[in-house]
């Protein structure tokens, strides 16, 4: 009976190792016949395991090769931070920072020798926006989530990020795709971002529907609208939105036909001067009652200062009611590798720069500053608001509070973590009741934190943080203040 169980077992093994050869041989054939890659072609079957391998890379140097610093675009260091607050944990640490100060431009905060005591520590509190609209907007916070369209996101993830704006008293951004009663079931407050094609808002041939306007602007949680002129990944380009992610509900949200990749133009066809940009921001807040802006990346201090002289020219009341700077380094969905990495200025130097030419035209209790692009931890919004900003988004730091894990798969409809997906199977893993507590948590410990940082420099609150509260790590190892490398006229030197 043993002997007949032995030759069982070899029979099978021959033929697994056959089969096995067989294929092989089959994967030689092919790969020998083929002619679009020559590794293959002139390595058969072992060829194979350098696109394999390649493809592998990225996910073992995220969990096993790179340090706590060194991946791109966010470190381990920085998700890290967001899960913890996320969780509600703890984000102290022990022994020592493993952050490299002597990186340049690197901000460290001028601690005060006499901060406020805990009871002369305030809260930040609400700040107008649009005091000409006919129903103005006092934000009541100044860390908010950034534009990230339904389409773009899952029905969960949407779900999960308004129930937790709601939770953390903060604004939510639609994003160009339009709103979706997944937004509006969340209760929070919403900002409404018209892009190019002017999703949820258009005409068949893609312009501007003034009664869909209305209807949008009679919600109440719509507080505000916001223009889109570019995107830090792709500026100069319009958004993408594969076919695979416009299902029929997507579709009538947008006023597209599903099953077809959406593509946006990459400006507004009937904005071509900046007299136009400011006869359309008019055009909605008269439509709408309610405060307009606009979202930009900026390149150059020319069209910058043209733009406020203009705004001057024509009066205080032609102005935007806010702009949002996004820098080059922002992020998206699916954007071209040369729009991504070599177009745009960052938002370190662009931030700088147009809070100082909008100071210059008198126009900073006029035109709100909203930053953008990377600014996920309290190191990042803190150095913003000192910089100039009035307000933070967020985009991917509240993708990181719903789970997200960097698996760069954004693009396609195979998110592992539910977030970018419309297929269930990935999306079964996204439970909402869960992640609305983690993005709440998470925005919640941002507003701690940076209140900390700007209690540690010597202010009651963030936004009396200014230039001289941060110090730039520079080439030779030595750090200067921030308001000598970038000085600005109305800066008060005396501590407050």
């Amino acid at each position: 009976m043993m002997t007949l169980f032995v030759e069982y077992i070899a029979q099978a093994f021959l033929i697994v190792v056959g089969l096995v050869v067989l294929a092989l041989l089959v994967l030689a054939i092919i790969d020998r016949l083929q002619t679009h890659d020559a590794i293959r072609r002139n390595y058969p079957v072992i060829g194979r395991f350098r696109h394999i391998f390649s493809a592998l890379g990225e996910f073992f140097r995220q969990y096993f090769f790179a340090m706590d610093r060194e991946e791109l675009p966010f470190n381990r260091a920085q998700r890290d931070w967001v899960n913890h607050a996320a969780d509600g944990g703890s984000n102290t640490l022990a022994f020592g920072s493993t952050r490299n100060l002597n990186v340049p431009g690197t901000p460290i905060f001028v601690n005060a020798p006499f901060p406020p005591l805990d009871d002369q520590y305030a809260s930040t509190e609400p700040l107008l926006i649009g005091p000409g609209a006919r129903h103005p907007y006092y934000a009541p916070s100044f860390f908010n989530i950034s534009g990230m369209s339904y389409g773009a996101l899952s029905k969960p993830a949407v779900r999960a990020l308004a129930r937790g704006a709601k939770k953390a008293g903060i604004w939510m951004n639609t994003g160009e795709g339009g709103v979706s009663p997944y937004h509006l079931e969340g209760g929070c407050d919403i900002v409404f971002q018209i892009g190019t094609a002017k999703y949820g808002v258009r005409n068949p041939d893609g312009t501007l529907n003034d009664d869909k306007l209305r209807d949008v602007a009679r919600h109440d949680a719509i507080k505000m609208f916001e223009l889109k002129l570019a995107q830090g990944a792709k500026p100069g380009k319009g958004g993408i939105l594969p076919g695979e992610k416009v299902t029929d509900e997507i579709a009538e949200i947008r006023g597209i036909l599903p099953g077809q990749s959406s593509l946006s133009p990459n400006r507004h066809p009937e904005i071509a001067s900046y007299d136009d940009l400011l006869d359309m921001i008019a055009h909605i807040r008269e439509v709408t009652g309610k405060p307009v802006g606009i979202k930009t990346v900026a390149s150059d201090s020319a069209p910058v200062e043209e733009f406020f002289a203009l705004v001057n020219q024509r009066g205080p009341d032609s102005a935007p009611d806010f702009i949002t700077i996004d820098g080059g380094e922002g992020g998206t969905g699916a954007s071209p590798m040369p729009l991504m990495d070599l177009v745009g200025m960052s938002i370190r130097e662009s931030l700088l720069m147009v809070s100082d030419i909008r100071d210059r035209a008198g126009l900073k209790d006029r035109i709100r500053l909203i930053a953008s692009g990377k600014l996920i931890n309290p190191g990042d919004v803190a150095w913003a608001l000192a910089a100039g900003a009035d307000f933070v988004t967020s985009a991917r730091g509240f993708m990181f509070s719903l789970g997200c894990i960097q698996a760069l798969k954004c693009n396609k409809n195979t998110c592992p973590t539910g977030i970018t997906t419309h297929d269930p199977r990935f999306q079964k893993g996204l439970v909402v009741e869960v992640k609305e507590d983690r993005v709440a948590r998470y925005a919640t410990n941002i507003i701690k934190e940076v209140e900390t940082i700007a209690h540690s420099v010597g202010v009651a609150e963030p936004r009396q943080m200014r230039r001289r509260h941060v110090r730039l790590m520079g080439d030779d190892g030595q750090s200067r203040p921030m308001h000598e490398i970038f000085p600005r006229s109305n800066e008060n030197q005396t501590m407050p």
